[in-house]
């Protein structure tokens, strides 16, 4: 059995860890000096004041508001990988705390597969259990207006079948009738969503499904799995720890570009709650990373998901930006931590099973192989 209270110390410190081995940045850290030089403007944008947002659509839509009064958004150069919060040192822990992760800027499967990737490296620290990663795209715009009119159909030929609570609810909102139908267990020949993919959206699922099996990451096709089609978009994925829900995500570009709407992106994100107690004492400085791991290439992209695992067990002082596609936009970063070692990782190195350690200070270079190369690092520390 799971435990079911998180010491608010603990959860930020875990947090803290996989954001800096999978590339993700405390959003405090990217808005920090921008704050107080813009004005907040009160409320969300109109049009998102009229949605019906779920309890997880409510904090990305507060994560979003936060970036949009900062100024906080990705280029077409940079995209950004974000972790967040609500947990304030200083300050006794909300009884519901959230860490979130967001990937804003960029429509690769790479986010949605890094995200993923991260939260199981936190349930796992949290609750000791091995979590259940379960996936499925809901589709664009036009999957989910076919989808839509699917799922009228369903309820309209199962009027007399199905409870009737199921099938009023489906006059006004299929996809609430579909995740009321789920609840009752009586979703037997529930259409898919898969089913009615536009080529675009199920070639994106495709490429994640990819990415998944690629990095070895367990995962389980969930038709039954859906979201609210005005909110989120394509991928859906949810993380059980003990049958549990404790984490959700999904694609909702639509919802960011309520926020940037002169700067349209994309964007993924996930939302991980639990119950929270205690305070956190003091703000953690910046550490100094002793090793910044570059990378270029799916084949290095994808080895670089799997060995931030390794680094993390061992404690190793590195940070790496994985979402990063440019090598030179990776160095600039690696070289604003001042790292004293580049380890560096390009097509070549990872079909080879090998990477190239750098000293900044002298240039010079070691190959190094990647079987047991987190304990390798650790004799240059």
């Amino acid at each position: 059995m799971i435990r079911d209270v998180i010491p608010a110390d603990e959860l930020l410190n875990k947090a803290r860890a996989v954001g800096q081995y999978y590339g993700f940045v405390p959003l405090v850290t990217l808005t920090a000096k921008k704050r107080g030089e813009q004005r907040a403007k009160p409320g969300y944008p109109d049009a998102v004041t009229s949605l019906a947002l779920d309890p997880v659509a409510e904090t990305v839509a507060s994560f979003m508001k936060q970036c949009q009064n900062t100024q906080c958004a990705p280029t077409p150069r940079q995209p950004l990988f974000i972790w967040h919060t609500n947990i304030t040192p200083g300050r006794p822990a909300q009884k519901k705390a959230t860490v979130q992760f967001h990937a804003l800027g960029t429509d690769r499967a790479l986010a949605d597969a890094l995200i993923i990737r991260a939260l199981i490296a936190l349930v796992r620290d949290l609750f000791h259990e091995e979590p259940v990663v379960r996936v499925n795209s809901m589709g664009d715009k036009e999957t989910r207006a076919r989808y839509a009119r699917e799922l009228g159909n369903f309820f309209k030929k199962r009027v007399g079948v199905l409870p009737e609570e199921c099938t009023t609810c489906a006059k006004q909102d299929t996809f609430a009738a579909a995740e009321l139908t789920i609840l009752r267990e009586c979703a037997e020949d529930l259409p898919a969503p898969t089913e009615h993919l536009s080529d675009a959206s199920r070639k994106r699922f495709e490429d994640l499904l990819e990415y998944l099996e690629m990095t070895e990451t367990p995962y389980e096709l969930a038709r039954t799995l859906i979201s609210r089609g005005s909110i989120w978009n394509d991928t859906c994925f949810e993380i059980l720890a003990g049958n549990r829900r404790v984490a959700w995500g999904s694609r909702y570009n639509d919802l960011a570009r309520h926020f940037f709407p002169s700067a349209p992106f994309s964007a993924t994100g996930a939302v991980l709650q639990v119950t929270s107690e205690g305070m956190v004492t003091a703000r953690v400085p910046s550490p100094r990373f002793r090793f910044s791991f570059v990378h270029i290439g799916d084949e290095a992209k994808r080895l670089s998901i799997k060995l931030a695992e390794d680094f993390r067990k061992a404690h190793v002082s590195l940070a790496q930006d994985i979402g990063t596609e440019s090598l030179a936009e990776q160095i600039t970063l690696a070289e604003r931590r001042d790292s004293p070692y580049l380890l560096i990782m390009g097509r070549k190195e990872a079909l080879e099973g090998s990477a190239i350690l750098r000293n900044r200070k002298t240039q010079e270079q070691t190959i190094l192989p990647l079987l047991g190369l987190a304990e390798r690092l650790k004799s240059f520390a």
